[in-house]
């Protein structure tokens, strides 16, 4: 008889950098090594980060899926290059649309189900990718996915838990299709046990065969529309056919001689960009790196950024500021003007969401790095899983508001606003480090925390990873496990309201760093992972 572990229980450790001429890292182990494989193939980075991301839909599809979003950023050997595959409502979608369903009171559309989802943009987004940069046959970089959905890979740690957790919540479990394919047995996996998702199989080889044309073309669309069709939903064929992802121009902010760079609006990277720029005015290094001044003077240049940032940000056309506008040099230092290093206060950001994400960086030993993200949005999704196809939905629709004085505006073609946000550091032009942080709204708030840690006081990456973190959330910060005691009550002390909150794996992020040391081709990578995840950097 085996032995019955509890896998909950450990001890505190420490990861350290992985360092390699090639390198993966992302939050499942697996995903990681399958990256890696297409890079000992001789595969480029890219190669290594769209079958990365083709796995991580098998192995972790708490977090994203089949039917996710996702955004790339890349260093392509030359200049910084950007990839918007976020999706766009449904042509039928209104504000009246939601009001005659949901009721004149309605605020957003629905958290979950049909009328929660927008166009799928992750597959495209792969296709994209590998149409302008790939080396492998584009049907290789998904061999390991389709071998772990049809072999199946046993449960870790702390995707189960986000799993069961998911499998708790009556308004997920009772979406069509979410049962049959993510609840065998009638309940989440065990951690250890073994998980087949033959659907999915199917899925990523239509997929690999018709590079994505029967997915917004062919029979994974017409599946899907007609699953629309038969639970109330507006999602047409039609809409799939129309979708494209978009390259895009990174923006931008300098801070201590380098500058960080994210995908323009419609995400919320801008805000990391605002708080920096905030926070570049004070002399931050002159500060315990874990004190009280040194926290509030972080939290409070977050809260500025995220005043602007849920006020102004939406479908670039439908903003009425830039975001030039938005990051002008004597714009921030008024802002930072604002901030009283003697007391909290209130700068009136509006209702954050949560969120439910994956992350993975890749970088070759010919300079290609990688920053991609991909996500279902808040866990599983809209919860909706088209049955033999096994495509699992985002519900990015729940982002948009009803309010038509909003830049985020429900509105057909449109995009809503997104959390989901890779990001890149150069230096002097030259690329330094693909990064990203998963977890909702604690993405910028994360992207700012690391590298203060990095730029500032001179922490390497992976200890800027591991350690404790703040998160701002509706006018409260939570403070993670192990944050110094004195500092929140100093933080208190200055009138924040600090409170704990123990599920790190949902709440304070989740990152992967590649650092890059010198010519990649002789000096390599320095790579961390998150030890909030499963995952790991791997190379060679």
């Amino acid at each position: 008889m085996s032995i019955h572990f509890d896998w909950n229980v450990g001890y505190a450790s420490r990861r350290l950098p992985v360092f390699a001429h090639n390198v993966v890292a992302t939050s499942h182990p697996l995903a990681a090594q399958a990256g890696l494989a297409m890079l000992q193939r001789g595969g480029n980075a890219v190669d290594a980060a769209v079958a990365t991301a083709a796995a991580m839909t098998v192995c972790e599809p708490c977090s994203n899926g089949l039917g996710s979003d996702a955004f790339c950023i890349l260093w392509d050997g030359e200049r910084l290059q950007g990839l918007n595959a976020s999706g766009c409502a449904p042509a039928a979608w209104s504000p009246e649309y939601f009001r005659r369903k949901y009721g004149a009171d309605a605020k957003t559309p629905p958290r979950r189900g049909w009328d929660s989802v927008t166009v799928p943009g992750a597959v495209a987004g792969w296709v994209a990718l590998h149409e302008r940069y790939g080396k492998l046959p584009f049907a290789d970089l998904l061999a390991p996915a389709i071998r772990f959905a049809e072999r199946g890979c046993a449960v870790p740690v702390v995707v189960q838990h986000k799993w069961a957790n998911a499998a708790a919540l009556g308004e997920i479990t009772s979406q069509p299709g979410f049962a049959a394919a993510f609840l065998p047995h009638g309940r989440a996996p065990e951690v250890g046990e073994r998980f087949v998702f033959a659907d999915a199989a199917r899925t990523l080889r239509l997929v690999a065969r018709t590079r994505g044309e029967a997915y917004y073309r062919g029979e994974i669309a017409e599946a899907a529309a007609a699953h629309a069709r038969a639970h109330g939903g507006a999602m047409s064929a039609a809409d799939f056919a129309a979708y494209r992802p978009e390259w895009v121009e990174p923006i931008g902010q300098d801070y201590r001689g380098h500058r960080l760079h994210e995908i323009p609006p419609n995400g919320q990277g801008i805000a990391a960009l605002i708080a920096l720029g905030i926070l570049q005015h004070f002399d931050i290094a002159a500060l315990p790196v874990d004190g009280v001044a040194s926290q509030h003077l972080q939290i409070e240049a977050m809260k500025l950024a995220f005043a602007d940032v849920y006020r102004h940000v939406g479908e670039p056309r439908a903003m009425t500021l830039t975001p030039a506008q938005m990051l002008e040099p004597a714009y921030l230092a008024s802002r930072a003007k604002l901030i009283d290093p003697g007391r909290a206060q209130d700068h009136g950001p509006g209702q954050l969401p949560t969120g439910g994400t994956i992350y993975l960086s890749a970088a070759d030993e010919r300079g290609m790095m990688v920053s991609f993200i991909q996500s279902n949005y808040m866990g599983f999704g809209s919860g909706v899983v088209v049955p033999g196809y096994g495509l699992s939905l985002q519900n990015r629709g729940h982002g948009f508001t009803l309010d038509a004085t909003r830049a985020n505006v429900v509105g057909g073609g449109k995009r809503p606003f997104h959390t989901i946000i890779p990001a890149f550091l150069t230096r002097d032009g030259r690329p330094q480090m693909s990064f990203g942080i998963m977890g909702g709204d604690m993405q910028p708030q994360a992207h700012l925390q690391t590298l203060v840690r990095m730029l500032d006081y001179r922490q390497h990456k992976q200890a800027a990873c591991d350690a404790p973190r703040w998160r701002w959330f509706g006018g409260i910060v939570n403070v993670e496990d192990g944050f110094d005691t004195a500092t929140a009550e100093g933080l208190r002390a200055l009138g924040h309201r600090v409170e704990p909150f123990a599920d790190s794996y949902q709440d304070y992020g989740a990152g992967q760093f590649i650092w890059r040391l010198g010519d990649p081709g002789v000096d390599g990578y320095a790579a961390a992972s998150d030890p909030r995840r499963d995952g790991q950097a791997v190379g060679w």
